[in-house]
């Protein structure tokens, strides 16, 4: 763990104009106007701000916030000429890990941007004195001490934090595809190793195939790329393969099922149930119209004059 930084035994609580409150300008997290921080800003107008914010003092004046930019931002809309903060002498390090603890644990954050700020906190610590062979280790492996820290205010185990970093070393396309659901966690990691031109080489046939690489094919270029022998026509090749078909993913959990089920059906009869339930369903959907009949009058119905 890192050495706790110093503080007095009881932190003042002091209100700061906020003329005098700058932000990091290294955070990891971007600031959206979304729900939660419209909440932030309706909270602050009814009530203030009730959490203290944490600064530190700046070499130039004035003070760095490190946890409470978005209070801040709540306090100007809501024009208020203080906020409520807690001053602490912090050296860089410590005040990128309290920096991220603050923020790492919002449902909002992105993957990249988790990815940025596990990596700022790793180097960090590092810096601090914790273990430095923690990045000759790539996926998989022993676990390592220093990234079971990094993971530890979010419960991600030491291999998931060194998986997010691996998102770092993507181009900036490929984090905004990752962050756009675009591109899964785990093909990321692996097209994560491709050289830096390689993946400039994938994002153009990406646009021009419109579509992305799955796992299998994202394992087969880091392979080629290693190799040296991934170029415009193996990459090519690799992407218009028509990826498979997911079927054999699908599943039914048994607990939902159950609830349609009398408790004495045995998962045999179940499932001979369902296959002939979608029998009917699907002989119904494809089952041909039928012809409608062709109606003859009957003499019955012609005037008296034409029936004879």
């Amino acid at each position: 763990m890192a050495a706790p930084t110093k503080r007095t035994a009881v932190e003042k609580v002091m209100s700061i104009p906020l003329t005098d409150l700058y932000p990091n300008p290294n955070h990891p997290v971007k600031m959206r106007e979304d729900d939660s921080f419209r909440e932030t800003i309706q909270s602050v107008i009814e009530r203030g701000v009730l959490v203290p914010g944490i600064v530190r003092p700046r070499e130039g004046g004035g003070y760095e916030i490190i946890d409470g930019r978005r209070r801040k931002a709540a306090s100007e809309l809501a024009e208020l000429p203080t906020m409520p903060c807690i001053i602490r002498e912090l050296d860089d390090d410590a005040a990128t890990i309290t920096m991220v603890d603050s923020c790492i644990q919002r449902d909002e954050i992105l993957p990249c941007e988790r990815a940025t700020a596990y990596k700022m906190k790793l180097e960090a610590i590092k810096r601090q004195g914790e273990r430095t062979d923690l990045t000759s280790r790539q996926v998989g492996g022993r676990s390592e001490e220093a990234a079971d820290v990094v993971g530890q205010e979010t419960g991600d185990s030491g291999r998931q934090v060194q998986r997010y970093i691996r998102l770092t070393e993507l181009s900036p396309e490929l984090q905004q595809m990752v962050d756009e659901k675009k591109i899964a966690m785990t093909p990321a990691v692996e097209l994560s190793f491709l050289k830096p031109e390689e993946q400039a080489m994938l994002v153009t046939t990406i646009d021009s195939e419109q579509a992305t690489p799955s796992l299998s094919q994202a394992q087969r270029m880091k392979k080629l790329s290693q190799a040296g022998e991934l170029n415009d026509d193996t990459m090519l090749g690799i992407m218009i393969e028509q990826k498979k078909p997911a079927w054999d993913k699908v599943t039914l959990g048994g607990e939902k099922l159950r609830k349609y089920f009398p408790k004495s059906y045995t998962p045999q009869q179940i499932e001979e149930t369902i296959y002939r339930l979608l029998d009917l369903w699907y002989k119904k959907q494809n089952a041909k119209p039928a012809k409608p009949k062709e109606i003859i009058p009957s003499t019955e119905d012609k005037p008296l004059e034409q029936a004879g």
